[in-house]
């Protein structure tokens, strides 16, 4: 291999086979490496379910004959939710992607109170009709939700005597007259914030998030994400087909075993005898464990139910948000779950994962609130991961690395972390202005 690429990308997890489109759609020449012998990493969609139970259980284990069909299944590892409107879509929809992928909209979106599930409500018809909240709150909160949507940061007249400098979202939950609880679902369910620190710091951005989150609504109608037909594993695919027609390569199965260094800067990467040379890297933690830090741990409990959730009228997919405060936590839990209606199981089988942020020393405790609201779960795997995050920013080394997966079950994070890889490595942000007249249903 004498060539020399513009980028070489290591690992086809998500991040990576979007910065790899992205690369190779802004004219890079990019050559794509990993060392598994299937797409996505840490964030594969395993089928059949054979796979899933190898994983887990080890090379014996077998799922029980009323399972169906092992590959009726597909099991992603990290299911996320992609907002309607949100930078992703953007992103799938600017690379060509979406040509290769069908995606259908998540039927509800729902917050826990009290232990009891409600459906988030996200406009002002809804507002009026939860039964989240008291009749005068509701009042309150469908004013909040007007002014949301009118809220102009650039025009002072619309923003009702608040300064998005100087005033915090506390300080806007209180002008209105919220109350800690819809304060709290506001915060989490809609901006989906994973904490309580956004309360404290200027409020224009939470204030975008819940536009953001409406206008996603709007866009298809029963909640505002959407997911691939056949699940995530479809993601990478479609990426490395887009890649390939931009004259990008991909390689599965090779093994890398160091990142070549010269003077600081990185050259190349060296597999075996060879050295491949590239400009710059772009990678997940595991290639580059050296210039990493841990900053935490993450606990899924990936479920298969026979039947759906408890309490969200047999919806046959969804994503329940547990607000951190409603079980006394610092991060929030999050549930998703999908059926045959998004071709994940056979039917009449439903798939939930339940994560969240470790805090203590029995992760699996974490999440039993999540997994109490789930009914009779058929089989449980339960999978702890390492998070990382650089501590090399690339600028000097030419090496870019990716954050690893976080607890939430959207994609918001996972876009953020992207978008600032792709910015740290070509020094410029990526524009969305020239995409945003295209929908999932005009892409040519």
């Amino acid at each position: 291999m004498d060539e020399e690429y513009d980028a070489i990308v290591l690992g086809t997890g998500l991040k990576e086979c979007i910065i790899s489109g992205m690369l190779s759609v802004s004219g890079k020449k990019v050559l794509h490496i990993d060392r598994n012998n299937y797409y996505g990493g840490e964030s594969a969609s395993l089928t059949p379910l054979e796979q899933l139970y190898e994983k887990f259980y080890g090379a014996n284990a077998k799922p029980q004959p009323e399972m169906g069909r092992g590959r009726d299944w597909n099991v992603d590892l990290i299911p996320k939710f992609l907002m309607a409107n949100g930078p992703l879509v953007k992103l799938l929809i600017h690379t060509g992607v979406t040509r290769y992928l069908e995606f259908k909209s998540i039927e509800s979106s729902f917050v826990v109170k009290g232990g009891k599930i409600y459906k988030v409500p996200a406009d002002e018809m809804e507002a009026l009709a939860t039964s989240l909240m008291g009749m005068f709150e509701k009042r309150r909160f469908k004013k909040f939700l007007v002014w949301v949507q009118q809220f102009d940061e650039n025009n002072q007249d619309t923003w009702n005597g608040l300064d998005p400098h100087n005033n915090t979202m506390q300080q806007v939950y209180e002008k209105f007259g919220l109350d800690e609880n819809t304060a709290d679902f506001t915060g989490h369910a809609l901006a989906l914030y994973r904490d309580d620190e956004h309360k404290t710091q200027p409020f224009a951005p939470a204030v975008e998030k819940i536009r953001l989150y409406s206008d996603s609504l709007a866009r298809y109608g029963k909640s505002p994400y959407l997911y691939p037909l056949y699940g995530l594993g479809e993601l990478p695919q479609g990426f490395a087909r887009l890649s390939a027609i931009y004259g990008g390569t991909y390689m599965l199965d090779k093994p890398v075993d160091e990142i070549v260094i010269e003077g600081g800067k990185a050259i190349g990467v060296k597999c075996g005898e060879e050295i491949v040379r590239g400009k710059q890297i772009y990678c997940d933690p595991s290639y580059a464990k050296d210039r990493v830090k841990k900053t935490g741990q993450v606990v899924r409990a990936i479920c298969l139910l026979n039947h759906p959730i408890p309490n969200t009228n047999d919806a046959q997919s969804c994503q329940i948000i547990i607000p951190q405060k409603q079980v006394g936590r610092h991060y929030d839990i999050y549930i998703s779950c999908c059926s045959n209606t998004n071709m994940v199981t056979p039917k009449g089988w439903y798939l939930a994962m339940v994560s969240t942020t470790v805090e203590t020393a029995n992760p699996e405790a974490e999440v039993l609130p999540g997994l109490q609201l789930l009914g009779t779960i058929a089989e449980k795997f339960i999978q702890i991961s390492d998070v990382y995050e650089p501590t090399d920013m690339g600028t000097e080394s030419q090496i870019f690395i990716s954050q690893s997966y976080d607890a939430t079950t959207h994609f918001e994070t996972t876009c953020k972390d992207v978008l600032n890889m792709f910015e740290r490595g070509t020094t410029k942000e990526f524009d969305f202005t020239n995409i945003t007249h295209l929908s999932l249903n005009d892409q040519d």
